[in-house]
């Protein structure tokens, strides 16, 4: 019989329609993998969630209009750990080995008070000048406590007049007159009114990380929203 049977002749259509939905299938997995866009969560310490990120994440989403943030506001290493984040911005390194650290920063600390508070009380020139002062604290955070006493001024946790370990309350004490309090530099652009006094307090710098887990990295978008925090986030943290 010439030509093709009925039966072959009704299968071709079906066999192209077949390839033509794989090769889709195909472009729709590779596009998939390609394209810049879903969820990643980046967690930071309090202060740094509320003046560092803002203004970065603010220009990450007009250049990646199809990637949303989620960001956590906390201080435990375990987040990336549970996988209760992707990213972490953190001013303590990870010892974790299954974790990716990339170091982006010191973060200068100075000793800072409100303008209203100075004009008040005085403006301490030298670290001795700090006595007579209302000085704000941490609460069961020594930090500030072993500080003083490297400088060969031990106060004991009664000689500071507020304390608390929350970092966004600490700030807006200083910011509300409340005393003389320690922050960090860029934290004060934020803060109308707080001004650096006792430069002669020579605070130790913070280092900055920027940590990721590693088996999570070689996802696009995770490594779009870390390679955009690694070059944005230096110059948030200059003077």
């Amino acid at each position: 019989m010439d030509g093709e049977s009925p039966t072959m002749a009704q299968r071709r259509p079906a066999a192209r329609h077949m390839q033509d939905g794989a090769a889709q299938l195909t472009h729709a997995l590779v596009g998939q993998r390609e394209a810049t866009t879903g969820t990643v969560r980046v967690t930071t310490s309090e202060i740094a969630a509320a003046y560092l990120l803002p203004p970065v994440v603010a220009a990450l989403r007009q250049e990646e209009r199809g990637i949303q943030l989620e960001i956590v506001a906390s201080n435990r290493v375990e987040n990336l750990l549970r996988r209760e984040a992707d990213i972490a911005v953190r001013m303590v390194r990870p010892r974790q080995g299954s974790l990716v650290t990339r170091k982006l920063a010191e973060v200068p600390i100075v000793t800072c008070a409100h303008e209203r508070y100075l004009a008040r009380v005085g403006v301490p020139r030298v670290v001795e000048d700090l006595r007579q002062h209302h000085l704000l604290g941490y609460d069961r955070d020594d930090t500030i406590v072993r500080g003083f006493a490297r400088f060969g001024m031990p106060l004991p946790r009664s000689a500071f007049a507020v304390r608390t370990d929350n970092q966004l309350v600490y700030a807006q004490l200083v910011a509300a007159g409340a005393g003389v309090g320690f922050l960090s530099r860029y934290s004060l652009r934020h803060l109308p009114g707080v001004v650096e006094v006792c430069q002669q307090l020579q605070i130790p710098a913070l280092p900055c990380y920027l940590t990721v887990h590693r088996e999570i990295r070689s996802s696009k978008v995770v490594r779009r929203v870390y390679d955009f925090l690694a070059a944005r986030l230096p110059a948030e943290l200059e003077d």
